[in-house]
Parts: structure tokens; C-alpha cells; sequence
């Protein structure tokens, strides 16, 4: 199973000054091109052992400060970046031949910007960020429902629900950001971002072999 790009390049003169403004380019462009779910993005975090675990979560905002996404704390990935408060993003746009990679420190965010995204969600996510232990084992799915519905009857449609306590978001702030597009005979394009305060802008530009 090989596929040949045939996608215009990337060059160097064609870059954003700046990581973030480069990536709010390429994201305005997936979605334009029809990208399913241009937001979502692999997740790769590491317990204090350096034991690797991955998943697909969605993007939630990004600004200067970095890429933020919203989970249960107690999760496998919430456990994994108190211990190793280090990750890694992949944003798979294979319908455009491009890829974005993101490597960074990890932080919490603020109570008041998770509470303020938390009331955007829709009723049900809510109610779901209570009824799910996130990555905890669970008996049976009657069980999961159970809960759900124990919930809904608390809280029924248009009345306020709180945010967990358990629950809320994390940024990852970027030390390098690469953007890859697809060429023909793998010989793609690679150019990161490499943080350096000794940089007019504040990041190195670098191309890397394919």
C-alpha cells in the first residue's frame, strides 16, 4: 500500500515568522479542503518510567500560548502528565498529504477557562464528563448508562451543570513544532520550529531529511 504525493511543496520563504500563525494557515486550509475533524489530534503522553501511551483526542483552542485540549485528570493521560508533564501532538491531515507535530511542556489550565468551556458543551457531554471514571475498569455498560441516567434526572435538560472537580483542560505549550507536507518520491518536506530565545523571533527555523 503506497500512495505517490503529488502536492505543491513547502518552502522555507513561505513560512509564518511564528509557529501558531503558520498552523492557523494549514488548519483554515484543511478544513477548507474538507478534512474530517481537522481538530483531532494523537495524544502521545509517558508515565514516570518513560512507558508511552497514545490516543485521539480534539483540539479545543489555540492561541501564542499553546494547544489546549480537556479530559478527566484521572485519566490514563491526566495521570501520565502529572507525573511526565511533557507531550507530543499529531495532527494527521492525510487527505492533504500534511502533518503537523508538536513536542512541549504541559500544564493545567485555569479553573475559570475550564468552567468557561465547560458551559459551551452540550448538555449531554457534560453530564458525561460525571458519569465516566475515564479509564478506569467499569463492569458493564448497564452500569455506565445507569450512572448517565441517575444524572439526567439531577440535572435535566436546561438546568446548570457544574464542572467536576476532576475534570479540566491542559496546554500544551511548544518547544517545536514541524510541518510536513507530502512530495513525490518520499521526498517530503519537513520544516520545524525550534524554540530559541537567541532568534529575532524567538523560534529557529530548521528543514529536516525525510
Amino acid at each position: 500500500m503506497r500512495r505517490q504525493y503529488s502536492a505543491a511543496g513547502l518552502a522555507e520563504h513561505e513560512l509564518a515568522h511564528d509557529p501558531m500563525t503558520q498552523f492557523g494557515r494549514w488548519f483554515a486550509e484543511a478544513e477548507a479542503a474538507g478534512v474530517h475533524e481537522p481538530n483531532a489530534m494523537v495524544l502521545s503522553t509517558a508515565d514516570a518510567a518513560g512507558r508511552p501511551s497514545s490516543r485521539t483526542v480534539l483540539l479545543k483552542g489555540y492561541d501564542g500560548r499553546g494547544f489546549v485540549f480537556y479530559t478527566n485528570y484521572g485519566s490514563r493521560k491526566g495521570t501520565e502528565l502529572a507525573a511526565n508533564p511533557y507531550a507530543s501532538l499529531l495532527f494527521p491531515w492525510h487527505p492533504v498529504a500534511r502533518q503537523v507535530i508538536v513536542t512541549g511542556s504541559v500544564e493545567r489550565v485555569g479553573r475559570d477557562e475550564t468552567a468557561a468551556y465547560f458551559r459551551t458543551r452540550p448538555h449531554g457531554s457534560r453530564l458525561g464528563a460525571w458519569a465516566s471514571e475515564q479509564s478506569r475498569v467499569v463492569a458493564s455498560r448497564r452500569l455506565l448508562e445507569q450512572r448517565y441516567a441517575e444524572l439526567a434526572d439531577r440535572y435535566p435538560e436546561g438546568e446548570g451543570v457544574p464542572v467536576p472537580p476532576f475534570w479540566g483542560g491542559f496546554r500544551v505549550h511548544p518547544e517545536a513544532v514541524e510541518f510536513w507536507q507530502g512530495r513525490q518520491n518520499r521526498l517530503h518536506d519537513r520544516l520545524r520550529y525550534r524554540a530559541d530565545p537567541t532568534a529575532p523571533t524567538g523560534w529557529a527555523i530548521e528543514r529536516l531529511c525525510p
